[in-house]
């Protein structure tokens, strides 16, 4: 690694790939200031701070020590973990680095050489994110609600689908249709379903107009994942709404030491689970590749799941400053759909398919100390089937008492849909100053373009339509950073080709109320606010639907939402527990839904109708007793309310009820103990009664879901340094219940297995 002294000349580079316009932008920038500015033959100390991992670690506070121990210089390291200050001449000079969530550590002046600075994590550590703030930034240094799994996170956990990891994050609800491959839609903070931006590696996922369905993505070479709660359109755009949630592949360790991975899991329900990968660094070139396969034949008939997950990271370094990475990922998946079950016979032949895929190529380069710049282009595609040619018996719904009163027929269909969605974007991030009196000064530019393509296919009708959108917005976020204040300001300017322009602004602001220091009892406490608007475009349909029964609107406006968040963190016991309480409050407004225009015919046509809002409370807590155990837990309290209907013949959305399927109480538990060889991790979720609907016609109807409990646990010995035996098992408790009414959940079910590493 090179370390850059901002205080001398910066040796010119050409760059390998620059798009133009950057060439011009930097021009101007040329005068920019330098994160240090340093007197001629002043004696600097250089170098880098990093976790154990190696791992570089940003925003560390970093100052220089005399004999006497006071402070001669200070400066925060940069995103890529580096510093650089004046020294004194003095004996006994010293470095300390200090940052939230890992031990202080210094160590003597050297400023003849770089200097390589290991902070030891805390025992409840703090985690680097990106997505806050599409800049690497610790977690509590962004004002916002984060919630991240790690590498370790997602191996101990073992769930092969992202959806099971995402149900303990606080404010987010998972509704999946019956067992897994089931469709699987994610609700965040009262939030709708299309309402959360999904990333991979800033690769935009979501189909057009914000839907996202969880039930095809797997954990196989995830590295981590990002959920960041409240509206974040200022940065990212149409569909983040209620949250982002990315994605992160996995890359080669910071050793680059070559190293493979295969596993195979077998269990209930014939599931079988096997995946292979492999990581490693050759000269300039890392890469990190695997793939996967799960089946499982499920509860009911015609329920089977079988999914394919390809995956790779592979990255090159052009020369000391810039590097080209190459993301792609491949889910390939096919599910039974039985429909309702638990009211009546399954269907035998409907099914459903999805091919979907992403792939990017990212230009990273470190222009001088003060200037970084990526370039970035990506295609994602999904090629969606929905199937249903064999005509069943009738049947007539029934649950209990519950009766319809008239018998049900199959309805049959075969439609395709296949989506294109090319994505690139520029970033230029601008270090303006560095010190502990001015503060560590960041200013983001970032543009984004979006060509989204489609094509809508009834093959029954003989009916194909597509449809074509482009889109494009500019965002500006200048984040100030000082040792106990953090404030972040910023918006986007957002032109979308359906709904014209819209301007969307988020600022929040963090500060740390007491430091801790040494006080064996009360840590740091921090508190922070944050507020935002999110927009959302219409989905294709929604625009271009010639059906005279979902007819399209050329003239929609943008759905709307408006978020504020208040929240208070305490860390206690010297960093062995934490406390986290966050208040929030949104208002969603212009939602888009179908109304009908002639009761005689049923014509219909969607138009801006809905308005709710959904406040609530989220309290957290992270416990590290001893280094052998861990826990975590958190409870959520959502109060919603319907205020506009979008369904006004329907008595589930009238103004003055609650939001579908968001419930009132929900909470989570995880608990883990590691002690030499044996691991064992055990994970409660509780979800309160909702609102839902049996979408049966039942009479009496059922209307409201009574929630459940279940509890998740996993095993792992590792019998020898290669060797580690496995054994998960869902639903430990054998729960009966149903996510939305109609679907009945997994029984409990059981894997074991092995993974060897090489």
């Amino acid at each position: 690694m090179r370390m850059c002294n901002p205080g001398q000349p910066v040796p010119a580079r050409r760059p390998t790939l620059v798009l133009p316009f950057s060439f011009l932008f930097f021009i101007s920038l040329a005068t920019a200031p330098r994160a240090v500015q340093a007197a001629a033959g002043d004696e600097r100390a250089s170098g880098v701070i990093v976790d154990q991992s190696g791992q570089p670690l940003p925003r560390a506070f970093v100052r220089v020590l005399d004999g006497s121990g006071h402070e001669s210089a200070s400066a925060f390291s940069d995103e890529r973990g580096q510093f650089d200050l004046p020294t004194p001449p003095a004996a006994g000079c010293r470095i300390e680095a200090t940052l939230t969530g890992f031990a202080t550590t210094s160590v003597a002046c050297a400023p003849a050489s770089a200097l390589r600075i290991v902070l030891p994590v805390a025992p409840i550590q703090e985690t680097v994110v990106v997505t806050a703030t599409r800049t690497q930034a610790p977690a509590d240094q962004v004002a916002a609600s984060v919630t991240t799994f790690t590498a370790a996170d997602i191996e101990r956990r073992r769930t092969p689908l992202a959806a099971d990891l995402l149900r303990t994050s606080p404010g987010a609800m998972l509704v999946r249709t019956g067992a897994p491959g089931g469709l699987t839609s994610l609700f965040v903070r009262g939030g709708d379903s299309n309402d959360n931006k999904v990333l991979l590696d800033g690769i935009p996922l979501n189909e057009p107009g914000g839907t996202f369905y969880f039930d095809n993505l797997t954990t196989q070479n995830v590295e981590r994942i990002e959920i960041v709660r409240g509206a974040q359109s200022a940065l990212f755009g149409s569909d983040a709404m209620a949250s982002v949630v990315q994605l992160f592949t996995k890359r080669a360790g910071a050793e680059g030491k070559p190293t493979a991975t295969v596993a195979f899991e077998g269990g209930s329900y014939d599931t079988v689970r096997v995946g292979a990968s492999a990581s490693g660094r050759t000269g300039r070139v890392d890469y990190a590749v695997g793939a996967a396969q799960l089946t499982t034949s499920n509860n009911v008939p015609n329920s089977d799941f079988d999914n394919t997950t390809f995956s790779g990271n592979v990255g090159t370094s052009l020369n000391d400053s810039s590097t080209l990475r190459f993301v792609g990922r491949a889910e390939l998946g096919r599910n039974g759909t039985p429909g309702q079950t638990a009211f009546g016979r399954p269907d035998l032949d409907a099914f459903a398919k999805r091919h979907d895929g992403a792939g990017g190529v990212v230009f990273d380069q470190q222009l001088t100390p003060a200037v970084h710049q990526q370039a970035s282009y990506s295609l994602a595609v999904s090629n969606q089937q929905s199937t249903n040619l064999v005509a069943d018996p009738p049947y007539t719904p029934q649950y209990g008492d519950h009766v319809a009163p008239f018998p049900f027929t199959d309805f049959l269909y075969d439609t395709r849909t296949n989506l294109r969605r090319h994505h690139a974007g520029y970033q230029a991030d601008v270090r303006l100053a560095n010190s502990a009196r001015s503060g560590d000064q960041l200013l983001t530019v970032l543009a984004d373009w979006d060509g989204e393509r489609a094509t809508l296919e009834d093959l029954r009708a003989g009916t194909s339509r597509p449809a074509s959108r482009d889109n494009a917005g500019v965002s500006v976020q200048h984040q100030a950073v000082w040792r106990r204040l953090v404030v972040i300001a910023g918006g986007r300017f957002e032109h979308n080709a359906s709904f014209g322009d819209a301007f969307v602004p988020r600022g929040s602001v963090a500060f740390v109320v007491h430091e801790g220091g040494r006080d064996p009892l009360f840590g740091a406490t921090s508190v922070h606010a944050a507020a935002g608007k999110g927009i959302k475009e219409p989905t294709l349909v929604q625009s271009f639907s010639l059906s005279p029964f979902f007819l399209g609107n050329p003239d929609l406006a943008p759905e709307r939402s408006r978020s504020v968040e208040v929240g208070v963190d305490q860390r206690l016991a010297t960093d062995r527990a934490r406390i986290a309480f966050t208040w929030f409050d949104n208002r969603y407004q212009d939602l888009i839904a179908l109304r009908t225009t002639n009761p005689q015919t049923f014509e219909a046509q969607y138009f801006n109708i809905g308005l709710s809002r959904a406040r609530g409370a989220e309290l957290s807590v992270d416990v590290a007793p001893t280094a052998e155990l861990r826990a975590r837990g958190s409870y959520t309290f959502l109060d919603s309310e319907v205020l506009d209907s979008t369904s006004p013949g329907s008595p589930l959305f009238q103004p003055g009820q609650p939001l579908l399927r968001r419930p009132r109480h929900s909470g989570f538990v995880d608990v883990s103990w590691s002690r030499a060889r044996l691991g064992v991790t055990l994970t409660g979720l509780f979800i309160g009664h909702y609102l839902d609907s049996d979408f049966s016609s039942l009479e009496p109807p059922l209307t409201e879901n009574p929630g459940y409990t279940t509890w998740d646990a996993r095993v792992s010995y590792r019998v020898t340094a290669r060797l580690t035996a496995l054994l998960s098992i869902d639903n430990l408790a054998n729960a009966n219940y149903m996510e939305p009414l109609g679907y009945q959940a997994l029984g409990r079910a059981a894997r074991a297995g092995v993974r060897v590493t090489f």
